[in-house]
C-alpha cells in the first residue's frame, strides 16, 4: 500500500468565511485527484497570529494571503520574489523544504491577464480606487501594460486624489475605473464607491476586484451608463493557478 503524501495549503485573512479560495482548491484537488492535498481557512484577528498558524500546521506547503494582510505579512517572511518586492504586497507564500517562507504576488498577473481582452486603443488611462495591498498589484500590472494611472482615496495625499476631485473631466481623461477597495463586498452589497456614475459611457471599462456578489452596485451603476464591466472572478482563478505552480516548484 502506497503512503499518500499529505500537503496542506490555506488562506490567511480576517473574516474570510466567504472566501473563494477554499472552495476553488478543494474542488481542484477532488476533480484532479490530488490525493492528500487539503486547503483550509486560517482566519486570524491580527497579523501577529500568523507565525502561530505556520508553527502549528504540519505539512503546510503554501498559503494565500488576503485582506487585510497583504502588506502586513511581509515582515514575517524570509524572502520576497523580485516582483513582490517591487509591488510591496504579497498574496502567495511558498514554504520551502527548509521551512523558509517566500512571498510572491500573483494578483498582478491575474488582474493583467483578465483585463487585457477588454482593452481597446481608446482605453488610455486608469483610475485605481483604493490604496491598499490589492491596489498595488493592479498598479504594477498597469505599469507592465504601459497604462498611466492615478490612485483615489478617501483622503487626498501626495500619491492619491480624493473622491471629491472626480468629475466629468476626470471621466473624459480616464477610461478605465478599477475598484480595488472592499466596498460592496458581501454582505454589504448595497455599498458602492462614491463616484458620479452618470459620467460613465460605452467607452469606459468598470473593473471590480470583488467577485461576491458577481455584480456589485459599482458594476451595475456603470453598466446602466453603457460601460463595459468585469468582476474579479477570472482574476482570482488566474492568480490561484499561478499560486499553485509556485507551491509546486
Amino acid at each position: 500500500m502506497v503512503d499518500i503524501v499529505r500537503k496542506r495549503f490555506g488562506l490567511v485573512g480576517r473574516n474570510i468565511s466567504y472566501s473563494f479560495s477554499k472552495g476553488y482548491f478543494t474542488d481542484k484537488f477532488n476533480s484532479e485527484n490530488f490525493e492528500g492535498c487539503t486547503y483550509e481557512n486560517f482566519d486570524i484577528p491580527e497579523i501577529n497570529a500568523f507565525l502561530e498558524v505556520v508553527k502549528n500546521t504540519p505539512d503546510l506547503k503554501g498559503m494565500s494571503v488576503t485582506i487585510p494582510y497583504k502588506e502586513a505579512v511581509i515582515p514575517f517572511l524570509h524572502k520576497l520574489s523580485k516582483k513582490a518586492l517591487l509591488i510591496g504586497a504579497v498574496n502567495t507564500i511558498r514554504i520551502t523544504k527548509k521551512g523558509k517562507l517566500k512571498g510572491y504576488n500573483t494578483d498582478y498577473y491575474g488582474f493583467k491577464k483578465s483585463l487585457q481582452p477588454l482593452l481597446e486603443p481608446h482605453h488610455k488611462k486608469a483610475l485605481i480606487l483604493g490604496t491598499g495591498g490589492a491596489s498595488k498589484g493592479v498598479a504594477f500590472a498597469l505599469d507592465e501594460l504601459d497604462i498611466p494611472y492615478t490612485f483615489v482615496s478617501r483622503e487626498a495625499s501626495e500619491t492619491a486624489i480624493d473622491y471629491s476631485r472626480i468629475n466629468a473631466t476626470t471621466f473624459d481623461n480616464y477610461q478605465i475605473i478599477i475598484n480595488a477597495t472592499p466596498v460592496g463586498t458581501s454582505p454589504n452589497v448595497a455599498a458602492f464607491p462614491l463616484l458620479p456614475y452618470d459620467f460613465f459611457t460605452a467607452k469606459h471599462i468598470a473593473y471590480d476586484l470583488i467577485y461576491n456578489p458577481a455584480e456589485t452596485q459599482f458594476l451595475q451603476k456603470a453598466a446602466t451608463q453603457g460601460a463595459k464591466t468585469k468582476n474579479g472572478l477570472d482574476m482570482l482563478i488566474f492568480q490561484a493557478e499561478k499560486a499553485w505552480k509556485i507551491w509546486n516548484k
